[in-house]
């Protein structure tokens, strides 16, 4: 009996893929997408004032809130290290002041939690930590709301930036 299970799940997913690329619609689909990230490392890169090829971005969800985490990609890179700090601590400012324009424009949309964390943000602490390599913006609140709209917020940044990192609480 699990083995017809098993065959009828690999069955399913076959097909499931099969149909998702002769829609005729994926084409397309796929083309936004492309465009989109595009469009997210563009902006990203003007309002940074840094190049998202020459850095790293992290963005972890912790039991308190989080972190944003940019690194120079090379330790030698000093004008990349210069702009992450200077712009890692300009969005602790901007954030603490309810501020989230930056990444409005970077994501062209709202992120998920930004309204919240602007209308908690006498809840929220925002520090810029500078690390050998680049710096960091830790988040954190004891709000059980703002700390939902923090991880809503970091778990979109982790896919739209394509990160890679876990969007569960480490």
């Amino acid at each position: 009996m699990k083995m017809v299970l098993i065959v009828l799940a690999f069955s399913a997913l076959s097909l499931s893929a099969q149909d998702m690329a002769s829609c005729p619609m994926h084409a397309k689909h796929q083309q936004e997408r492309e465009q989109h990230r595009s469009d997210v490392e563009k902006h990203g890169d003007e309002a940074m004032g840094f190049s998202h090829e020459k850095t790293t971005h992290h963005f972890r969800l912790l039991a308190d809130g989080g972190a944003i985490q940019v690194v120079a990609n090379n330790a030698d890179d000093k004008d990349s290290l210069a702009q992450i700090r200077m712009h890692l601590a300009h969005i602790a400012t901007m954030f603490k002041n309810g501020d989230f324009s930056a990444p409005m424009f970077v994501h062209s949309q709202d992120p998920p939690g930004a309204n919240v964390m602007e209308e908690r943000r006498d809840q929220i602490t925002y520090a810029y930590l500078e690390m050998p390599t680049g710096g960091e913006v830790r988040i954190q609140t004891q709000d059980a709301e703002a700390l939902q709209a923090i991880h809503d917020f970091l778990r979109f940044q982790i896919e739209d930036h394509h990160t890679g990192d876990k969007p569960e609480v480490d």
